[in-house]
């Protein structure tokens, strides 16, 4: 079990160190475009729904408190934390099966950031305005991951 928490650890690490990189800011809605879905996702597939769990809330709320953005801490570890349970339920599944569990992380993450905009700002319009940005960033995170967990898939089970 103490492989798992190693593992947890060197991914959030990455996924922060990622994120923070390759940070593009989206001023009109006071958020920003990250490559952190790719990692989360990525995580999930390798290591399961607890394991997108974990990488998924720690790792949102890590590159929130580190960007400025501490505001979102909470939102994000949620949202991040929701959309790693559910698309490591995909693990071990063959594509077309894991299908809907992405579908689902992705409206999981667009639906929540747009809430929590909402919440955050009072603003429907900036919430709406959101979307489409959540949108391809949590679309090109589950495509890329799929590509990236397949690779790691074999390098990663000799370790657990």
């Amino acid at each position: 079990m103490k492989k798992h928490y190693t593992l947890y650890a060197v991914t959030i690490a990455l996924v922060v160190a990622i994120s923070l990189f390759i940070i593009i800011p989206i001023p009109a809605v006071n958020g920003f475009f990250t490559f952190a879905d790719v990692g989360i996702i990525t995580a999930s597939l390798l290591f399961g729904p607890i394991g997108g769990l974990v990488v998924g809330a720690l790792s949102g709320g890590l590159i929130d408190l580190l960007s400025g953005y501490a505001q979102w801490i909470i939102f994000s570890a949620l949202i991040h934390g929701a959309q790693g349970y559910v698309a490591g339920l995909a693990q071990d599944k063959d594509l077309k099966n894991q299908f809907p569990y992405f579908i689902l992380s992705i409206i999981i993450m667009v639906v929540g950031y747009a809430l929590a905009t909402w919440l955050l700002y009072g603003s429907l319009a900036t919430a709406i305005a959101s979307m489409p940005a959540n949108f391809l960033q949590s679309t090109l995170g589950v495509v890329i991951a799929v590509l990236l967990s397949n690779r790691l898939k074999p390098i990663v089970k000799r370790y657990l």
